[in-house]
Protein backbone atom coordinates (compact mmCIF):
# COMPACT_ATOMS: atom_id res chain seq x y z
CA UNK A 1 0.00 0.00 0.00
CA UNK A 2 1.74 3.27 -1.25
CA UNK A 3 1.30 6.28 1.18
CA UNK A 4 0.76 10.12 0.31
CA UNK A 5 3.67 11.40 1.63
CA UNK A 6 1.50 15.27 1.94
CA UNK A 7 -1.44 13.33 3.84
CA UNK A 8 0.57 11.55 5.78
CA UNK A 9 2.12 15.18 6.98
CA UNK A 10 -1.02 16.09 7.00
CA UNK A 11 -1.99 14.10 9.39
CA UNK A 12 0.59 14.10 11.57
CA UNK A 13 1.29 17.43 11.98
CA UNK A 14 -2.36 19.25 11.60
CA UNK A 15 -1.50 23.01 12.44
CA UNK A 16 -3.35 24.28 16.09
CA UNK A 17 -6.54 25.74 13.28
CA UNK A 18 -7.33 22.40 11.99
CA UNK A 19 -11.54 21.10 12.60
CA UNK A 20 -10.01 17.78 13.49
CA UNK A 21 -8.08 16.43 16.12
CA UNK A 22 -7.87 18.53 19.70
CA UNK A 23 -8.49 18.24 22.73
CA UNK A 24 -12.59 18.45 22.17
CA UNK A 25 -12.06 14.62 21.06
CA UNK A 26 -10.63 13.32 24.16
CA UNK A 27 -13.35 12.97 26.00
CA UNK A 28 -14.83 10.58 23.16
CA UNK A 29 -12.23 8.22 23.13
CA UNK A 30 -11.64 8.22 27.12
CA UNK A 31 -15.61 7.64 27.72
CA UNK A 32 -15.38 4.33 25.18
CA UNK A 33 -12.48 3.16 26.87
CA UNK A 34 -13.62 3.54 30.72
CA UNK A 35 -17.16 1.97 29.66
CA UNK A 36 -15.17 -0.70 27.89
CA UNK A 37 -13.56 -1.16 30.94
CA UNK A 38 -15.95 -1.57 33.28
CA UNK A 39 -18.10 -3.99 31.21
CA UNK A 40 -15.79 -6.32 30.77
CA UNK A 41 -13.39 -6.80 34.05
CA UNK A 42 -17.34 -6.39 35.84
CA UNK A 43 -18.26 -9.57 34.05
CA UNK A 44 -14.71 -11.35 35.49
CA UNK A 45 -14.99 -11.78 39.21
CA UNK A 46 -18.20 -13.54 39.51
CA UNK A 47 -18.18 -15.63 36.03
CA UNK A 48 -16.72 -18.64 37.63
CA UNK A 49 -20.43 -18.48 39.88
CA UNK A 50 -22.31 -17.77 36.98
CA UNK A 51 -20.56 -20.85 34.59
CA UNK A 52 -20.84 -23.40 37.75
CA UNK A 53 -24.41 -22.74 38.71
CA UNK A 54 -26.04 -22.63 35.17
CA UNK A 55 -23.56 -24.46 32.51
CA UNK A 56 -23.08 -27.16 35.54
CA UNK A 57 -19.39 -27.05 35.29
CA UNK A 58 -16.81 -28.20 38.23
CA UNK A 59 -14.76 -25.42 39.76
CA UNK A 60 -11.49 -27.04 38.14
CA UNK A 61 -12.77 -26.67 34.30
CA UNK A 62 -15.00 -23.34 35.25
CA UNK A 63 -11.09 -21.93 36.23
CA UNK A 64 -9.20 -23.53 33.40
CA UNK A 65 -11.88 -21.94 31.00
CA UNK A 66 -12.28 -18.59 32.20
CA UNK A 67 -7.77 -18.54 32.42
CA UNK A 68 -8.40 -19.25 28.72
CA UNK A 69 -10.32 -16.59 27.89
CA UNK A 70 -8.10 -14.38 29.15
CA UNK A 71 -5.86 -15.33 27.97
CA UNK A 72 -6.96 -14.88 24.66
CA UNK A 73 -7.99 -11.83 25.16
CA UNK A 74 -4.40 -10.89 26.00
CA UNK A 75 -2.96 -12.61 22.69
CA UNK A 76 -5.78 -10.72 21.01
CA UNK A 77 -4.54 -7.08 22.14
CA UNK A 78 -1.58 -7.76 20.60
CA UNK A 79 -2.69 -8.97 17.72
CA UNK A 80 -5.33 -6.04 17.43
CA UNK A 81 -2.49 -3.80 17.87
CA UNK A 82 -0.47 -5.27 14.42
CA UNK A 83 -3.47 -5.34 12.20
CA UNK A 84 -4.39 -1.81 13.67
CA UNK A 85 -0.71 -0.31 12.25
CA UNK A 86 -0.60 -2.56 9.57
CA UNK A 87 -3.64 -2.27 7.81
CA UNK A 88 -6.97 -1.05 9.25
CA UNK A 89 -5.78 2.48 11.10
CA UNK A 90 -6.69 2.74 15.06
CA UNK A 91 -10.20 4.44 14.18
CA UNK A 92 -11.37 1.13 12.74
CA UNK A 93 -9.66 -0.94 15.04
CA UNK A 94 -11.37 0.68 18.07
CA UNK A 95 -14.86 0.93 16.31
CA UNK A 96 -14.45 -3.10 15.60
CA UNK A 97 -13.63 -3.47 18.62
CA UNK A 98 -16.59 -1.75 20.46
CA UNK A 99 -19.19 -3.35 18.47
CA UNK A 100 -17.69 -6.90 18.69
CA UNK A 101 -17.69 -6.28 22.40
CA UNK A 102 -21.58 -4.81 22.57
CA UNK A 103 -22.88 -7.54 20.68
CA UNK A 104 -20.96 -10.36 22.74
CA UNK A 105 -22.22 -8.71 25.66
CA UNK A 106 -25.60 -8.95 24.36
CA UNK A 107 -25.10 -12.13 23.78
CA UNK A 108 -23.87 -13.06 27.48
CA UNK A 109 -27.34 -10.95 28.48
CA UNK A 110 -29.37 -13.26 26.23
CA UNK A 111 -28.43 -16.59 28.47
CA UNK A 112 -29.69 -15.26 31.28
CA UNK A 113 -33.13 -14.60 29.40
CA UNK A 114 -33.58 -17.72 27.53
CA UNK A 115 -33.19 -20.79 29.99
CA UNK A 116 -33.09 -22.61 26.38
CA UNK A 117 -29.12 -21.68 26.27
CA UNK A 118 -28.31 -23.13 29.29
CA UNK A 119 -28.97 -26.75 30.81
CA UNK A 120 -31.29 -27.70 33.61
CA UNK A 121 -30.05 -27.00 36.87
CA UNK A 122 -29.02 -29.76 39.12
CA UNK A 123 -30.93 -31.77 41.63
CA UNK A 124 -30.52 -30.51 45.25
CA UNK A 125 -27.54 -32.88 46.04
CA UNK A 126 -25.96 -32.16 42.61
CA UNK A 127 -26.41 -35.69 41.80
CA UNK A 128 -28.47 -35.71 38.50
CA UNK A 129 -26.64 -32.94 36.82
CA UNK A 130 -27.63 -32.51 33.23
CA UNK A 131 -24.99 -32.07 30.77
CA UNK A 132 -24.59 -28.94 28.99
CA UNK A 133 -25.44 -29.45 25.45
CA UNK A 134 -23.04 -28.74 22.26
CA UNK A 135 -25.32 -25.46 20.99
CA UNK A 136 -25.69 -24.40 25.00
CA UNK A 137 -21.73 -24.38 24.97
CA UNK A 138 -21.60 -22.81 21.63
CA UNK A 139 -23.60 -19.72 22.82
CA UNK A 140 -21.43 -18.60 25.72
CA UNK A 141 -18.04 -19.89 24.05
CA UNK A 142 -19.49 -17.16 21.63
CA UNK A 143 -20.17 -14.42 24.02
CA UNK A 144 -16.44 -15.07 25.19
CA UNK A 145 -14.89 -14.61 22.16
CA UNK A 146 -16.38 -11.62 20.75
CA UNK A 147 -16.30 -9.43 23.96
CA UNK A 148 -12.04 -11.01 23.70
CA UNK A 149 -11.90 -9.84 20.03
CA UNK A 150 -13.08 -6.31 21.34
CA UNK A 151 -11.23 -5.79 24.09
CA UNK A 152 -8.12 -6.81 21.63
CA UNK A 153 -8.97 -3.98 19.24
CA UNK A 154 -9.69 -1.35 22.04
CA UNK A 155 -7.29 -1.61 24.84
CA UNK A 156 -3.93 -1.12 22.62
CA UNK A 157 -5.52 1.19 20.26
CA UNK A 158 -7.70 4.01 22.53
CA UNK A 159 -4.43 5.28 24.31
CA UNK A 160 -3.07 5.60 20.98
CA UNK A 161 -5.55 7.11 19.24
CA UNK A 162 -5.91 9.66 21.53
CA UNK A 163 -2.29 10.50 21.31
CA UNK A 164 -3.19 10.86 17.60
CA UNK A 165 -5.77 13.85 17.94
CA UNK A 166 -2.83 15.97 20.30
CA UNK A 167 -0.31 15.70 17.82
CA UNK A 168 0.88 18.57 17.18
CA UNK A 169 5.12 19.67 16.25
CA UNK A 170 3.82 23.54 16.05
CA UNK A 171 3.13 23.61 19.68
CA UNK A 172 5.88 24.21 22.35
CA UNK A 173 3.61 22.63 25.00
CA UNK A 174 2.58 19.83 22.97
CA UNK A 175 4.46 16.66 24.89
CA UNK A 176 3.47 18.07 28.23
CA UNK A 177 -0.20 18.33 26.71
CA UNK A 178 0.07 14.79 25.73
CA UNK A 179 2.01 13.76 29.07
CA UNK A 180 -0.78 15.31 30.94
CA UNK A 181 -3.23 12.87 28.51
CA UNK A 182 -1.77 10.02 29.43
CA UNK A 183 -2.30 10.81 33.35
CA UNK A 184 -6.01 11.12 32.66
CA UNK A 185 -6.30 8.07 30.62
CA UNK A 186 -4.42 5.78 32.81
CA UNK A 187 -6.30 7.43 35.69
CA UNK A 188 -9.69 6.99 34.33
CA UNK A 189 -8.54 3.24 33.62
CA UNK A 190 -7.96 2.60 36.93
CA UNK A 191 -11.39 4.56 38.26
CA UNK A 192 -12.99 1.95 35.63
CA UNK A 193 -11.36 -1.07 37.03
CA UNK A 194 -12.52 0.45 40.61
CA UNK A 195 -15.82 0.51 39.54
CA UNK A 196 -16.47 -3.03 37.50
CA UNK A 197 -15.28 -4.91 40.78
CA UNK A 198 -17.56 -2.94 43.20
CA UNK A 199 -20.28 -1.51 41.66
CA UNK A 200 -20.86 -4.15 38.96
CA UNK A 201 -20.35 -7.13 40.95
CA UNK A 202 -22.37 -5.64 44.01
CA UNK A 203 -25.21 -5.29 41.02
CA UNK A 204 -24.85 -8.85 39.65
CA UNK A 205 -25.06 -10.11 43.61
CA UNK A 206 -28.42 -8.18 44.34
CA UNK A 207 -30.13 -7.77 41.48
CA UNK A 208 -29.37 -11.09 39.84
CA UNK A 209 -27.79 -11.82 36.66
CA UNK A 210 -29.91 -10.34 34.06
CA UNK A 211 -29.72 -7.09 35.41
CA UNK A 212 -26.41 -7.63 36.89
CA UNK A 213 -25.44 -8.70 32.81
CA UNK A 214 -27.37 -5.99 31.26
CA UNK A 215 -26.00 -3.45 32.66
CA UNK A 216 -22.41 -3.98 31.15
CA UNK A 217 -24.30 -4.67 27.96
CA UNK A 218 -25.91 -1.01 28.44
CA UNK A 219 -22.37 0.60 29.01
CA UNK A 220 -21.39 -1.06 25.85
CA UNK A 221 -24.53 0.54 23.68
CA UNK A 222 -23.00 4.48 25.66
CA UNK A 223 -19.47 3.55 24.85
CA UNK A 224 -20.21 3.07 20.88
CA UNK A 225 -22.83 5.68 21.27
CA UNK A 226 -20.33 8.18 22.54
CA UNK A 227 -17.47 6.99 20.08
CA UNK A 228 -19.09 7.42 16.64
CA UNK A 229 -20.97 10.65 17.51
CA UNK A 230 -17.10 11.64 17.90
CA UNK A 231 -16.32 9.90 14.55
CA UNK A 232 -16.69 13.28 12.51
CA UNK A 233 -13.90 15.19 14.40
CA UNK A 234 -10.92 12.45 14.52
CA UNK A 235 -8.02 12.53 13.03
CA UNK A 236 -7.82 8.83 11.82
CA UNK A 237 -4.11 8.16 10.95
CA UNK A 238 -2.74 6.29 7.87
CA UNK A 239 -1.44 2.85 9.29
CA UNK A 240 2.15 3.13 8.57
CA UNK A 241 3.47 -0.53 9.22
CA UNK A 242 4.03 -1.84 12.68
CA UNK A 243 7.44 -1.62 14.12
CA UNK A 244 7.27 -5.81 15.14
CA UNK A 245 6.77 -7.15 11.56
CA UNK A 246 10.83 -5.92 12.00
CA UNK A 247 11.08 -8.99 14.74
CA UNK A 248 9.90 -11.27 12.35
CA UNK A 249 11.58 -10.14 9.22
CA UNK A 250 14.71 -10.61 10.97
CA UNK A 251 15.25 -14.71 12.01
CA UNK A 252 13.22 -15.46 8.20
CA UNK A 253 16.39 -12.85 6.41
CA UNK A 254 18.74 -14.67 8.70
CA UNK A 255 17.44 -18.47 7.78
CA UNK A 256 17.45 -17.36 3.84
CA UNK A 257 20.85 -16.65 3.69
CA UNK A 258 21.96 -19.43 6.18
CA UNK A 259 24.58 -20.23 3.28
CA UNK A 260 26.73 -17.05 4.66
CA UNK A 261 29.50 -17.84 6.71
CA UNK A 262 29.45 -15.34 9.93
CA UNK A 263 32.85 -15.79 11.02
CA UNK A 264 34.43 -13.40 8.09
CA UNK A 265 35.03 -10.03 8.32
CA UNK A 266 33.37 -7.88 6.63
CA UNK A 267 33.36 -4.44 5.69
CA UNK A 268 31.15 -1.53 6.86
CA UNK A 269 30.18 -1.35 3.32
CA UNK A 270 28.62 -4.91 3.05
CA UNK A 271 25.48 -4.50 5.67
CA UNK A 272 22.52 -2.92 5.33
CA UNK A 273 22.10 0.21 7.04
CA UNK A 274 18.82 2.64 7.45
CA UNK A 275 19.72 6.48 6.33
CA UNK A 276 21.28 8.46 9.05
CA UNK A 277 22.26 5.73 11.17
CA UNK A 278 24.65 5.61 13.84
CA UNK A 279 25.12 1.94 13.45
CA UNK A 280 28.12 0.35 10.99
CA UNK A 281 27.78 -2.93 12.01
CA UNK A 282 26.41 -5.57 14.12
CA UNK A 283 27.23 -6.66 17.26
CA UNK A 284 28.82 -9.64 17.87
CA UNK A 285 26.34 -11.84 20.03
CA UNK A 286 23.91 -14.11 18.64
CA UNK A 287 25.74 -13.49 15.12
CA UNK A 288 23.88 -16.05 13.51
CA UNK A 289 21.28 -13.17 13.16
CA UNK A 290 24.14 -11.14 11.33
CA UNK A 291 23.61 -12.88 8.13
CA UNK A 292 20.11 -10.24 7.89
CA UNK A 293 21.80 -7.19 6.83
CA UNK A 294 24.84 -8.78 4.72
CA UNK A 295 24.34 -7.61 1.59
CA UNK A 296 25.27 -10.05 -1.38
CA UNK A 297 24.16 -8.62 -4.53
CA UNK A 298 23.41 -4.41 -4.55
CA UNK A 299 22.00 -4.54 -7.89
CA UNK A 300 19.09 -7.53 -6.85
CA UNK A 301 18.58 -6.64 -3.05
CA UNK A 302 18.72 -2.77 -3.57
CA UNK A 303 16.37 -0.48 -4.94
CA UNK A 304 17.82 2.79 -6.94
CA UNK A 305 16.91 4.40 -3.48
CA UNK A 306 18.79 2.22 -1.54
CA UNK A 307 15.95 0.67 -0.14
CA UNK A 308 15.73 -3.24 0.31
CA UNK A 309 14.15 -4.54 -2.25
CA UNK A 310 12.67 -7.72 -0.05
CA UNK A 311 12.57 -6.76 3.74
CA UNK A 312 12.14 -10.34 4.14
CA UNK A 313 15.34 -11.11 2.54
CA UNK A 314 17.63 -8.25 4.00
CA UNK A 315 17.02 -5.95 7.25
CA UNK A 316 18.72 -2.88 8.14
CA UNK A 317 21.87 -3.00 11.43
CA UNK A 318 18.98 -1.46 13.26
CA UNK A 319 16.66 -4.35 13.07
CA UNK A 320 19.01 -6.97 13.67
CA UNK A 321 19.63 -5.15 16.89
CA UNK A 322 16.11 -4.45 17.76
CA UNK A 323 15.81 -8.69 17.34
CA UNK A 324 18.82 -8.80 19.87
CA UNK A 325 17.53 -6.61 22.32
CA UNK A 326 14.71 -8.45 22.30
CA UNK A 327 16.56 -11.99 22.75
CA UNK A 328 18.39 -10.24 25.61
CA UNK A 329 15.86 -9.48 27.82
CA UNK A 330 13.16 -12.57 27.46
CA UNK A 331 15.26 -14.72 30.32
CA UNK A 332 14.09 -11.72 32.48
CA UNK A 333 11.04 -11.18 31.21
CA UNK A 334 10.00 -14.40 31.87
CA UNK A 335 10.98 -14.58 35.62
CA UNK A 336 7.79 -12.32 36.37
CA UNK A 337 5.17 -15.31 34.84
CA UNK A 338 5.11 -16.86 37.90
CA UNK A 339 4.44 -14.50 39.72
CA UNK A 340 1.44 -13.10 37.61
CA UNK A 341 0.29 -16.57 37.74
CA UNK A 342 0.74 -16.72 41.43
CA UNK A 343 -1.87 -13.37 41.45
CA UNK A 344 -5.13 -15.52 39.80
CA UNK A 345 -5.44 -18.12 42.08
CA UNK A 346 -8.39 -20.49 41.54
CA UNK A 347 -11.67 -20.80 43.26
CA UNK A 348 -10.51 -17.71 45.53
CA UNK A 349 -14.22 -16.71 45.52
CA UNK A 350 -15.31 -19.71 46.85
CA UNK A 351 -12.82 -19.45 49.99
CA UNK A 352 -14.67 -15.67 50.36
CA UNK A 353 -17.92 -16.75 49.96
CA UNK A 354 -17.34 -18.93 52.77
CA UNK A 355 -16.69 -16.54 55.58
CA UNK A 356 -18.02 -13.38 57.22
CA UNK A 357 -17.88 -10.17 54.88
CA UNK A 358 -20.04 -8.19 56.60
CA UNK A 359 -18.94 -4.15 57.55
CA UNK A 360 -21.39 -3.46 59.39
CA UNK A 361 -24.35 -5.18 59.89
CA UNK A 362 -26.41 -3.82 57.01
CA UNK A 363 -23.69 -4.38 54.57
CA UNK A 364 -21.64 -7.32 53.08
CA UNK A 365 -19.04 -6.62 50.81
CA UNK A 366 -19.63 -8.66 47.66
CA UNK A 367 -17.10 -11.69 47.49
CA UNK A 368 -15.88 -10.78 43.67
CA UNK A 369 -15.35 -7.43 45.17
CA UNK A 370 -12.09 -8.19 47.42
CA UNK A 371 -9.47 -7.65 44.05
CA UNK A 372 -10.59 -3.76 44.78
CA UNK A 373 -7.56 -4.82 47.58
CA UNK A 374 -4.94 -5.45 45.15
CA UNK A 375 -5.86 -2.63 43.07
CA UNK A 376 -5.97 -0.37 45.96
CA UNK A 377 -2.59 -1.59 46.85
CA UNK A 378 -0.89 -1.40 44.04
CA UNK A 379 -2.24 2.42 43.53
CA UNK A 380 -1.34 3.33 47.28
CA UNK A 381 2.19 1.40 47.23
CA UNK A 382 3.33 3.53 43.70
CA UNK A 383 2.16 7.17 45.53
CA UNK A 384 4.02 5.79 48.92
CA UNK A 385 6.95 4.69 47.02
CA UNK A 386 7.13 7.58 44.48
CA UNK A 387 6.45 10.62 46.96
CA UNK A 388 8.33 8.97 49.97
CA UNK A 389 10.91 6.00 49.21
CA UNK A 390 12.39 7.43 46.10
CA UNK A 391 13.84 10.36 47.63
CA UNK A 392 14.91 9.26 50.43
CA UNK A 393 16.69 5.93 48.22
CA UNK A 394 18.31 8.19 45.73
CA UNK A 395 20.06 9.77 48.45
CA UNK A 396 21.95 6.63 49.04
CA UNK A 397 22.10 4.60 45.24
CA UNK A 398 22.31 7.72 43.31
CA UNK A 399 19.71 6.52 41.15
CA UNK A 400 16.53 8.48 39.65
CA UNK A 401 14.14 5.49 40.75
CA UNK A 402 15.26 4.88 44.55
CA UNK A 403 16.58 1.45 43.50
CA UNK A 404 17.56 -0.21 40.13
CA UNK A 405 15.11 -2.47 38.26
CA UNK A 406 16.71 -5.59 39.51
CA UNK A 407 16.52 -4.99 42.87
CA UNK A 408 12.88 -4.11 42.27
CA UNK A 409 11.86 -7.33 40.35
CA UNK A 410 13.62 -9.10 43.19
CA UNK A 411 11.81 -7.77 45.70
CA UNK A 412 8.76 -8.06 44.61
CA UNK A 413 9.13 -11.82 43.78
CA UNK A 414 10.31 -11.98 47.63
CA UNK A 415 6.73 -10.29 48.92
CA UNK A 416 4.87 -12.29 46.22
CA UNK A 417 6.31 -15.54 47.84
CA UNK A 418 5.07 -14.08 51.27
CA UNK A 419 1.65 -13.53 49.97
CA UNK A 420 1.41 -17.00 48.89
CA UNK A 421 2.56 -18.11 51.94
CA UNK A 422 -0.27 -16.45 53.76
CA UNK A 423 -2.55 -18.02 51.64
CA UNK A 424 -1.89 -21.10 52.26
CA UNK A 425 -1.68 -20.84 55.91
CA UNK A 426 -5.09 -18.90 55.88
CA UNK A 427 -6.71 -21.04 53.46
CA UNK A 428 -5.97 -23.98 55.86
CA UNK A 429 -7.02 -22.47 58.96
CA UNK A 430 -10.13 -22.00 57.32
CA UNK A 431 -11.06 -25.37 55.93
CA UNK A 432 -10.30 -26.34 59.53
CA UNK A 433 -12.81 -24.13 61.27
CA UNK A 434 -15.14 -25.48 58.60
CA UNK A 435 -14.53 -29.12 59.31
CA UNK A 436 -14.30 -28.81 62.60
CA UNK A 437 -17.89 -27.00 62.60
CA UNK A 438 -19.12 -29.63 61.15
CA UNK A 439 -19.57 -28.14 57.36
CA UNK A 440 -17.57 -30.50 55.09
CA UNK A 441 -19.89 -31.42 52.75
CA UNK A 442 -21.81 -27.93 53.06
CA UNK A 443 -19.82 -25.52 50.84
CA UNK A 444 -22.32 -23.19 51.19
CA UNK A 445 -22.17 -22.48 55.09
CA UNK A 446 -21.09 -19.29 56.59
CA UNK A 447 -18.27 -19.90 58.89
CA UNK A 448 -17.43 -17.63 62.04
CA UNK A 449 -14.40 -16.51 60.53
CA UNK A 450 -14.07 -12.51 59.05
CA UNK A 451 -12.78 -11.83 55.60
CA UNK A 452 -10.28 -9.82 56.82
CA UNK A 453 -8.12 -12.59 57.15
CA UNK A 454 -7.71 -12.74 53.52
CA UNK A 455 -6.52 -8.61 53.24
CA UNK A 456 -2.85 -9.24 54.64
CA UNK A 457 -2.20 -11.80 50.69
CA UNK A 458 -4.32 -9.19 48.70
CA UNK A 459 -2.82 -6.31 49.86
CA UNK A 460 0.95 -8.22 49.52
CA UNK A 461 -0.27 -9.14 46.18
CA UNK A 462 -0.69 -5.68 44.87
CA UNK A 463 2.98 -4.60 46.27
CA UNK A 464 4.42 -7.40 44.83
CA UNK A 465 2.93 -6.52 41.31
CA UNK A 466 3.82 -2.92 41.46
CA UNK A 467 7.42 -3.46 42.37
CA UNK A 468 8.04 -6.74 39.75
CA UNK A 469 6.02 -5.04 36.78
CA UNK A 470 7.53 -1.19 37.02
CA UNK A 471 11.14 -3.30 37.25
CA UNK A 472 10.23 -5.50 34.42
CA UNK A 473 9.19 -2.59 32.12
CA UNK A 474 11.86 0.07 33.47
CA UNK A 475 14.69 -2.45 32.48
CA UNK A 476 13.36 -3.17 29.21
CA UNK A 477 13.20 0.45 28.37
CA UNK A 478 16.50 0.69 29.26
CA UNK A 479 17.23 -2.02 26.44
CA UNK A 480 15.41 -0.16 23.52
CA UNK A 481 15.35 2.71 21.53
CA UNK A 482 12.72 5.44 22.40
CA UNK A 483 11.23 4.49 19.12
CA UNK A 484 10.12 1.04 20.82
CA UNK A 485 9.18 2.17 24.06
CA UNK A 486 5.68 0.48 23.12
CA UNK A 487 7.42 -2.69 23.27
CA UNK A 488 7.80 -2.84 26.69
CA UNK A 489 3.96 -2.43 26.84
CA UNK A 490 3.35 -5.29 24.70
CA UNK A 491 5.63 -8.04 26.71
CA UNK A 492 4.18 -7.38 29.76
CA UNK A 493 0.92 -7.97 27.92
CA UNK A 494 2.29 -11.06 26.50
CA UNK A 495 3.22 -12.41 29.55
CA UNK A 496 -0.42 -11.90 30.95
CA UNK A 497 -1.52 -14.28 28.08
CA UNK A 498 1.14 -16.65 28.75
CA UNK A 499 0.23 -16.64 32.71
CA UNK A 500 -3.20 -17.22 32.26
CA UNK A 501 -2.50 -20.73 30.10
CA UNK A 502 0.24 -21.77 32.79
CA UNK A 503 -2.23 -21.63 35.54
CA UNK A 504 -5.44 -22.80 33.23
CA UNK A 505 -2.58 -26.01 32.43
CA UNK A 506 -1.65 -26.20 36.45
CA UNK A 507 -5.33 -26.67 37.18
CA UNK A 508 -6.17 -29.00 34.48
CA UNK A 509 -2.90 -31.02 35.66
CA UNK A 510 -3.42 -31.10 39.60
CA UNK A 511 -7.55 -31.54 39.71
CA UNK A 512 -6.56 -34.85 37.39
CA UNK A 513 -3.92 -35.99 39.17
CA UNK A 514 -5.35 -35.56 42.67
CA UNK A 515 -9.20 -36.97 41.24
CA UNK A 516 -7.63 -40.21 40.44
CA UNK A 517 -8.96 -43.60 41.59
CA UNK A 518 -12.16 -41.48 42.72
CA UNK A 519 -10.35 -39.33 45.40
CA UNK A 520 -11.98 -35.47 46.07
CA UNK A 521 -9.83 -33.64 43.76
CA UNK A 522 -7.82 -31.10 46.01
CA UNK A 523 -9.42 -28.24 43.44
CA UNK A 524 -13.20 -30.03 44.02
CA UNK A 525 -15.98 -27.15 43.86
CA UNK A 526 -17.12 -28.44 47.39
CA UNK A 527 -13.57 -26.46 48.66
CA UNK A 528 -14.13 -27.69 52.45
CA UNK A 529 -13.54 -31.52 51.39
CA UNK A 530 -11.03 -30.14 48.70
CA UNK A 531 -7.28 -29.02 49.37
CA UNK A 532 -7.31 -25.74 48.01
CA UNK A 533 -4.26 -25.05 50.48
CA UNK A 534 -2.03 -28.12 49.24
CA UNK A 535 -2.17 -26.00 45.72
CA UNK A 536 -0.83 -22.83 47.33
CA UNK A 537 1.62 -24.79 48.84
CA UNK A 538 2.32 -26.49 45.19
CA UNK A 539 2.40 -22.60 44.08
CA UNK A 540 4.67 -21.73 46.65
CA UNK A 541 7.26 -23.83 45.95
CA UNK A 542 7.15 -22.86 42.30
CA UNK A 543 7.26 -19.14 43.42
CA UNK A 544 10.19 -20.15 45.17
CA UNK A 545 12.00 -22.25 42.40
CA UNK A 546 11.40 -19.13 40.22
CA UNK A 547 13.25 -16.88 42.43
CA UNK A 548 16.33 -18.68 42.39
CA UNK A 549 15.98 -18.50 38.70
CA UNK A 550 15.73 -15.22 38.67
CA UNK A 551 19.25 -15.05 40.50
CA UNK A 552 20.88 -17.09 37.84
CA UNK A 553 19.28 -14.68 35.41
CA UNK A 554 20.36 -11.43 37.33
CA UNK A 555 23.69 -13.44 37.08
CA UNK A 556 23.87 -13.62 33.34
CA UNK A 557 22.50 -10.59 32.98
CA UNK A 558 25.04 -8.68 35.48
CA UNK A 559 27.67 -10.53 33.45
CA UNK A 560 26.59 -8.95 29.86
CA UNK A 561 26.85 -5.56 31.68
CA UNK A 562 30.12 -6.09 32.61
CA UNK A 563 30.91 -6.42 29.08
CA UNK A 564 30.23 -3.44 28.26
CA UNK A 565 26.81 -4.44 26.03
CA UNK A 566 24.59 -3.24 28.93
CA UNK A 567 22.06 -1.94 26.16
CA UNK A 568 22.64 -2.63 22.34
CA UNK A 569 21.70 0.87 21.58
CA UNK A 570 23.38 3.14 24.60
CA UNK A 571 21.25 6.25 23.43
CA UNK A 572 18.23 4.06 24.99
CA UNK A 573 19.31 4.49 28.83
CA UNK A 574 19.81 8.46 28.44
CA UNK A 575 16.03 8.64 26.69
CA UNK A 576 15.00 6.63 29.15
CA UNK A 577 16.18 7.70 32.52
CA UNK A 578 13.74 11.06 33.13
CA UNK A 579 10.13 9.47 32.16
CA UNK A 580 10.82 5.28 32.43
CA UNK A 581 9.65 5.52 36.39
CA UNK A 582 6.17 7.43 34.86
CA UNK A 583 5.74 5.04 32.36
CA UNK A 584 6.27 1.89 33.91
CA UNK A 585 3.50 3.11 36.42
Amino acid sequence: MENNPEKEEFLLNHSQNSTKGGLKTIPFIIVNESCEKVASFGLQPNMIIYITKFYNMDAARASVLISLWSAISNVLSILGAFISDSYIGRFRAVAIGTISSLIGMLVLWLTTIFPQLRPLPCGQYQHDCNGTTAAQLAAILFSFGLISIGAGFVRPCSLALGADQLENKENLDNERLIDSYFNWFYASEGVSVLLAVTVIVYIQDHFGWQVGFGVPALLMVLSLSVFLIGSPHYIKVIPQGSLFTGLFQVPVAAFRKRHINVQLNYSDDCYYKAPQSKLLEPSTDFRCLNRACIIEDPHMELKPDGKASDPWSLCSVEQVKIMKCFLTVLPMWSTCIMLLVSLSQPLSIYQLLTVDRHITPQFEIPAGSFGMITLLSLTIWFAFYDRALVPLLSRYTGLPTGISPFSKMGIGLIVGIVATVLSAITETIRRNKAINAGFEDDPNAVLNMSSMWFVPQLALYGVAEALNVVGQIEFIYSQFPKTMSSFAAALYTFGLALANLINSLLVSVVDSITSTGGKTSWLATNINRGHLDYYCWLMTSLCVINFLYFLAVCQFTDQHHHDGRSSLFPEAEEEHTANKRFHGA
